[in-house]
């Protein structure tokens, strides 16, 4: 599936996001690395965070379980390393890198728990997760999140090529667990917080490795 949506893969996720996916993969960057780092973006698509981590001064390794996914992050930035991988079983070895990343990608994953321990694995004591990822906003616009991704992208994903796999993504974040239960999930971490964008569409998980 993920093979199928990548030549339309981040045209979506600017029509979905009305431009602003942007600037969350600028703002998770900048709250989780520092110049020097060795950073893994986890499930890393077409490479657009891992792109900003390089930005904002990271050594960065993009790892992504779709070829053609990762075909299209390498000619975004060639000068990064790509690695075709499974976020469930990453292949690098323990507290490997100062800072992980994951942007729109642990909601796909099979075993969250799993994925949310490996991520803990191959960080370093002290070294910090940033994980963006839609969620379900609380407030006023609950009724125009449900319109837009029950109704609308699923549309949108019809319109595009290879796009029709983008029914699945209202069910994916259905299924997702909320602000709070996500953050009580990162076991092993300290200093954990999240930071709400959109009105609450958007969630920014942070902690530190302890």
């Amino acid at each position: 599936m993920f093979d199928r949506i990548a030549p339309v893969y981040d045209v979506m996720n600017r029509v979905m996001t009305a431009g602003l996916d942007q600037r969350w993969r600028r703002a998770t960057a900048l709250a989780v690395v520092r110049p020097g780092d060795r950073v893994l973006d986890a499930a890393c698509g077409t490479g657009d965070l891992a792109i900003a981590a390089a930005k904002a001064g990271g050594n960065v390794t993009g790892l992504d379980f779709s070829r053609r996914m990762l075909e299209r992050a390498g000619r975004k930035a060639p000068a990064l390393e790509w690695v075709e991988g499974d976020l469930l079983e990453l292949p690098f070895a323990d507290e490997s890198f100062d800072a992980v990343t994951v942007g729109f990608g642990v909601r796909n994953v099979a075993d969250l728990e799993r994925a949310l321990a490996e991520l803990h694995r191959v960080l370093r004591p002290g070294g910090r997760l940033g994980i963006l990822e839609i969620t379900h906003p609380r407030g006023p616009l609950r009724v125009f999140y449900s319109f837009w991704f029950d109704r609308v992208v699923p549309l949108l994903g019809k319109v595009l090529p290879g796009g029709a796999a983008y029914t699945y993504l209202p069910a994916s974040v259905k299924r997702f667990p909320g602000p709070d239960d996500l953050a009580a999930l990162l076991i092993g971490f300290d200093d954990v917080s999240y930071r709400l964008f959109a009105g609450g569409i958007v969630a920014l998980h942070t902690g530190t490795k302890r």
